[in-house]
């Protein structure tokens, strides 16, 4: 019968990756193989990442995989990402939504996200726009800031559920308040339309600061055209 792995704090050793990777990297390629799921998950990081190690896109898939195939929910997501995204591995979003599922069923909120997004856009799955918003809903009552600004759109223009435009603003608010910029976004956009244009620009500067390059090229023009001139100048 084989050794139980000793356990190992977690935290530290995400701390000590971002001082030190190649130190810690030792320690952690160690527990990894010797079975532990979080290192190997940690492990599959700093490989994709480039942390501490040469960048190896299918060695961080193969230790996403290990520790997903011992149960760690935050490796099902990731590898359901790779599959995904075909980082690592070519491309299959059959396989993805496969494994946001597992990560889904074990309550993970980012599992529960992926999945929805993939059922949203028949990515991988048939398109079911309901299924979809109830994990939205799911993930968003477990925290998910995203998954609020997303619970909101439905509810604002009826994806998956019965269109409910007075419900959705404070969704709007949740993912504001939680740090996601798309939220923050949505947020500003109804108060911009209550003629609240300093709280307004208050949260668009916020969204800016945090902003995907392709969410800024997507508000750009909306700025832009804004009436208000404090929100244009947000444009530039």
């Amino acid at each position: 019968m084989s050794e139980p792995v000793a356990a190992f704090d977690v935290d530290a050793l995400v701390q000590q990756l971002q001082r030190d990777p190649v130190a810690a990297l030792a320690a952690l390629q160690g527990t990894a193989q010797r079975g532990d799921p979080q290192a190997q998950y940690l492990l599959g990081q700093a490989c994709m990442e480039g942390r501490g190690i040469t960048q190896d896109l299918p060695a961080g898939m193969h230790w996403f995989e290990r520790a997903a195939n011992a149960g760690l929910a935050i490796a099902m997501n990731m590898l359901g990402r790779c599959h995904e995204l075909g980082t690592g591995t070519p491309a299959n979003p059959e396989l993805a939504a496969v494994w946001y599922r597992k990560a889904a069923g074990e309550g993970l909120d980012w599992g529960m996200y992926n999945l929805a997004n993939l059922l949203g856009t028949g990515r991988g799955v048939p398109r079911d726009a309901p299924a979809a918003f109830a994990l939205y809903l799911r993930a968003a009552r477990l925290g998910h800031a995203k998954s609020m600004n997303l619970v909101g759109r439905c509810l604002e223009e009826g994806i998956g559920v019965e269109a409910d435009p007075d419900a959705a603003p404070d969704w709007y608010r949740r993912s504001a308040e939680a740090g996601d910029f798309r939220g923050q976004a949505s947020h500003a956009s109804l108060l911009l339309a209550a003629g609240k244009v300093d709280e307004a620009e208050a949260w668009l500067q916020r969204a800016l600061a945090h902003g995907s390059p392709s969410f800024l090229a997507h508000i750009q023009p909306t700025l832009a055209a804004s009436p208000h001139p404090s929100i244009r100048a947000l444009a530039r």
